[in-house]
């Protein structure tokens, strides 16, 4: 197994399980309105971040893997806000949600890695074409 395919299967893994560990999260939420409105927004960004990195292994080509990667990115920092928010507003106590944070930091360092990898590939392409 080649070093892409080990990321490959290992994002895959941590995707769907940073999902469920947002699922747990959001089910040991109080039922207080404000908790359960960051919760919302938590629960959509944190499940959508292994949907993007499934539908970017789908991709027709590398910019859109790109897009979808991106997509994904973007969710976890959305994440990563509102598990923010969920600790600063005393909802979790100090350091409860750390573990969760820094995965979703160490997901991102992984999805900018791959995204800076590719995104070259795909603006030399698109400018090759502008040239001719």
């Amino acid at each position: 197994m080649g070093e892409e395919e080990r990321t490959v299967n290992g994002l895959f893994d941590r995707t769907r399980e940073f999902s469920l560990r947002i699922v747990h999260l959001y089910s040991a939420l109080p039922s207080r309105r404000q908790d359960l409105v960051m919760g919302d927004q938590l629960l959509r960004s944190g499940t959508s971040v292994g949907a993007h990195f499934r539908e970017a292994l789908r991709a027709r080509s590398r910019s859109e893997y790109v897009a979808k990667l991106n997509s994904g990115l973007m969710e976890l920092e959305e994440s990563l806000y509102w598990m923010e928010l969920l600790q600063g507003s005393g909802t979790f106590g100090p350091g409860m949600l750390d573990p969760l944070m820094k995965e979703a930091e160490s997901l991102i360092a992984i999805f900018v890695s791959i995204i800076r990898r590719y995104r070259p590939k795909v603006r030399q392409k698109a400018e090759g074409r502008r040239q001719k």
